[in-house]
């Protein structure tokens, strides 16, 4: 039987600009949504997989963040500190990768929120995890089941459940959940300091190494103020009592 990642790396050092005005005094990780901080909702499913050891990266009223964490007895909290430059997806895991030991780990966004469906999402990520042939592995979500997203979705997806991006003018049923589970192999030849993770997926993809799985439940995209009262109406309507 599988055990999975007992690691994860949470991405909260963003600007949250989208969220203004609610982030004009509070990073975006705190924003409450049903009772509870964004993060909070992250890092509790976590906590329900398995993992032990959460590395959170802070930037942006990072102070904030930190006391808010420090609340929290159910894992061990390491901060990955950007508070003097702020190092985008890429450059944020990479100057983290030595707390995953060269192990696989988990990589979610702390704003990221969803309802299971018939089973629970990571519980199925780490099943189907393969890192002998996986670089990465997403979670994906039906663009047509999520909520308050409006984008034209991210990948297109093999019968396999390998990956590519979606062709110029065309839209794609799959919209990335901001959760997978990543290979430190995907940082070799990193360029390190600052930059985005997508040349790394894309270089995946080249090799046929970047995977997905559809999550069977319902995303909630909340990165905007006007998103939060949908989500939370979805929220009490939907999750399992």
């Amino acid at each position: 039987m599988k055990t999975g990642p007992k690691r994860a790396m949470v991405m909260a050092a963003g600007l949250g600009t989208r969220m203004r005005p609610l982030t004009h005094a509070m990073p975006k990780p705190l924003v409450m949504v049903a009772g509870k901080a964004l993060i909070d909702h992250v890092l509790d499913r976590l906590v329900a997989a398995g993992v032990e050891v959460a590395v959170v990266n802070v930037h942006y009223l990072a102070d904030q963040i930190e006391a808010h964490l420090a609340k929290r007895r159910d894992l061990e909290i390491r901060i990955s500190n950007e508070r003097g430059e702020l190092l985008d997806s890429g450059g944020g895991i990479f100057k983290a990768l030595s707390h995953f030991e060269g192990e696989p780990f988990f990589h979610v966004n702390a704003d990221t929120v969803w309802i299971e469906g018939t089973s629970h999402a990571l519980e199925r990520l780490k099943q189907q995890w393969q890192p002998s042939v996986m670089d990465a592995l997403m979670l994906l979500a039906a663009t047509v089941n999520s909520v308050c997203y409006e984008g034209k979705g991210d990948f297109v997806m093999d019968a396999q459940g390998r990956l590519a991006r979606v062709p110029e003018h065309h839209v794609s049923p799959f919209v990335w959940t901001s959760v997978e589970i990543v290979h430190p192999r995907l940082f070799d030849a990193a360029p390190g300091g600052r930059f985005s993770i997508n040349p790394l997926w894309d270089r995946a993809i080249a090799r046929g190494r970047l995977y997905g799985m559809r999550l069977d439940g319902i995303w909630m995209h909340i990165d905007r103020p006007e998103a939060i009262a949908p989500a939370e109406a979805c929220l009490a309507d939907l999750a399992p009592v």
